[in-house]
């Protein structure tokens, strides 16, 4: 080794074959010495020579990581004296002992512990029965978006590669901008559509544009648990008003809120009983909000997928008044990995959405954009959404089927016309998280609907994604957990 002071310092482990070059193992050495305090400002390394010798390298590699190290200013070189570390470095630590068992973290801020709370609500990634948000592409959809992927790629150029429209390419705002229009009655042009990562990116851009701190908004109770919790990290006052079998309470709203800012809903699906809105409750949601200078952000989560007749209506489309942002999502009517959402955004807050969404995240994603819109000006989407719905409809109707023959002492279920799952509702005071527990031991992955309740008294039940799984995968599952509901 160089000297023995060295060597006894700091340890060297140089991985001679497989590892990383030898002249960055010795850097990274070095600057994890230098970080950790064993090597103190002022101390002199050996020279180059030396080192190598010490070490049985090339002398070029322990001079490539001098240099390195210098360049960086860990090390300094003093005219005839050799290289010591850097004089100035006078803030590292002493050299770190071991951390007792025991001995609580350093505290972290107040926001930065609000995080794991709501981490605990998205952790649903298990591929196991029924797990919600999960989708199904048949061979036909993959091919074709393989096919359209190469062509997309073959295609790119200069323009393609650079910065472009943070509110996303227009030949995929036209395409949404006419399916909208026939699918969903919204009223829009092209101009309108910002592309977002998906429903939780536009909901937070329209949390950003429409709330200060301390504004009070209406929320569905029981609703979406995250946007709840993008509200209170935005430092809004979120109120749960009651939602009932026609959906949110605006009498509810009126009387707890009368001066909120904005209220979040999901009118075509509420989450997560599932019932829609109904028309003279849409009414005077809208009329609300005009009189009050409000707005709606409307979270048109799984429009596509209306199993008894054509998809409803949007609210936005009835609004007169531009008070309605519609939030849409294209990761559930095809794959959640592919990361785009829109947003239907009111003339007048244009502005202020595609600056806020140009400073979180500059643009959306190029390539992927232009397969979509490939994907829909071709008519693949909506054949795709029509095999898709057929194959719902069928799991849906075997989870319903399967739980209502072995649990129907047990359960009330509603079985949804539109949508990926199914709330099963539990009977005689059994708690809903206790069979969540319970199915997960099992091997199975139900959601407890207790927990989306703020304010009214829960009703316990079991939320259950079907959309994300087979049938000859539904059907064994749901008998053990009619089994395990019985018990």
């Amino acid at each position: 080794m160089p000297s023995p002071g060295w060597a006894d310092l700091y340890g060297w482990q140089l991985e001679r074959a497989g590892g990383a070059p030898l002249f960055r193992q010795i850097y990274a050495q070095v600057r994890a010495a230098v970080l950790s305090g064993a090597l103190r400002p002022g101390t002199k390394l050996p020279s180059s020579r030396a080192m190598a010798s010490g070490l049985a390298v090339a002398r070029a590699s322990v001079v490539a990581a001098y240099e390195q190290l210098l360049a960086e200013g860990y090390v300094e070189g003093r005219h005839g004296a050799g290289t010591f570390v850097s004089a100035d470095l006078t803030n590292l630590p002493a050299r770190r002992r071991p951390v007792a068992r025991g001995v609580r973290p350093r505290p972290v801020p107040a926001p930065a512990r609000a995080f794991p709370e709501f981490e605990r609500a998205t952790s649903q990634t298990e591929a196991r029965p029924f797990n919600t948000g999960r989708t199904l592409l048949d061979a036909r959809t993959m091919e074709t978006w393989r096919k359209l992927t190469h062509r997309a790629v073959r295609a790119l150029g200069a323009n393609d590669l650079g910065y472009s429209d943070p509110c996303g390419l227009i030949a995929l705002r036209r395409s949404l901008c006419d399916y909208l229009q026939a699918a969903r009655a919204v009223r829009c042009d092209p101009q309108q559509i910002v592309i977002t990562a998906g429903t939780q990116h536009a909901i937070d851009i329209a949390i950003r544009v429409l709330l200060a701190p301390g504004d009070e908004v209406w929320v569905e109770d029981p609703g979406y648990p995250l946007t709840h919790a993008q509200l209170l990290l935005a430092k809004a006052r979120p109120r749960p008003i009651p939602v009932d079998t026609q959906g949110i309470v605006v009498d509810a709203g009126r009387r707890a809120a009368p001066r909120a800012r904005a209220a979040f809903v999901t009118p075509s699906h509420q989450f997560p009983t599932g019932v829609a809105l109904a028309m003279a409750r849409r009414l005077e949601l809208l009329a609300w909000a005009r009189a009050s200078g409000a707005f709606i952000v409307e979270d048109d989560y799984t429009s596509e997928f209306r199993y008894s007749g054509p998809p409803l209506a949007s609210l936005q489309g009835l609004d007169e008044d531009e008070r309605v942002i519609y939030v849409g999502t294209l990761n559930k009517a095809l794959f959640p990995g592919l990361r785009i959402g829109y947003a239907v955004v009111p003339h007048a807050l244009l502005p202020a959405f595609v600056s806020a969404r140009y400073l979180m995240d500059r643009q959306p994603p190029s390539l992927h954009q232009a397969v979509v819109a490939e994907f829909m000006q071709q008519g693949h989407f909506a054949a795709h959404i029509r095999r898709m719905r057929q194959m719902y409809r069928e799991q849906r109707d075997a989870l319903a089927a399967t739980l209502t023959r072995r649990a129907a002492d047990c359960l009330d279920m509603d079985v949804p016309d539109q949508g990926m799952h199914l709330v099963a509702y539990l009977k005689h005071g059994v708690a809903d998280t206790a069979i969540e527990a319970a199915a997960q031991r099992a091997g199975i992955v139900v959601r407890a609907i207790s927990r989306f309740y703020r304010a009214a008294s829960p009703r316990p039940g079991l939320m259950l994604g079907f959309s994300g799984f087979p049938r000859p995968l539904i059907v064994p599952a749901a008998a053990r957990l009619a089994a395990l509901v019985t018990r």
